[in-house]
């Protein structure tokens, strides 16, 4: 599978995010999933930054996956930015990132957690895919990329 519908819903996919630095982008993520799944962004905020001590979550190629996991939270969520800007992001490449896939999921979910952890990774190493989300003209189309599996499923 493919799509990531189970974990993405249209709300959770941002555009044109404009930060400065990692803290600025992780914060703003925070509230917007924090929005989508009603939990206290502060605390969404201080575990991804926790989990950015450990080392940092981008991964190469202009691709971050800041992940965590938070008390409260009942299933799996992510959110999708695009950013108007690349920013430093600490990479092990070093180079800037501006696509970033945050998830975060129940404290209680291990291999849940990593299973949704691998089917982003793998989504977001490939470079065709990648292309696609950069050149999407807007967060409708940046959506059905992520979810044209389900859609084509569910029209079969």
């Amino acid at each position: 599978m493919n799509d990531l519908s189970d974990l993405l819903r249209h709300d959770a996919v941002v555009t044109d995010v404009s930060v400065a630095n990692k803290k600025q982008l992780l914060q703003h993520l925070a509230g917007v999933a924090a929005h989508i799944v009603a939990l206290d962004p502060k605390l969404v905020g201080e575990r991804l930054m926790a989990r950015e001590r450990l080392g940092s979550t981008g991964f190469g190629g202009g691709v971050a996956i800041p992940h965590a996991k938070i008390p409260g939270l009942e299933t799996v969520v992510g959110v999708f930015a695009r950013l108007a800007q690349p920013i430093d992001f600490d990479a092990i490449d070093d180079l800037p990132v501006d696509l970033v896939f945050l998830l975060l999921s129940p404290t209680e979910a291990g291999a849940e957690h990593l299973k949704a952890l691998a089917r982003v990774s793998r989504r977001l190493r490939d470079r065709d895919f990648l292309a696609k989300l950069r050149g999407a003209g807007s967060r409708d189309a940046l959506y059905v990329l992520f979810t044209a599996d389900a859609a084509r499923d569910a029209a079969a």
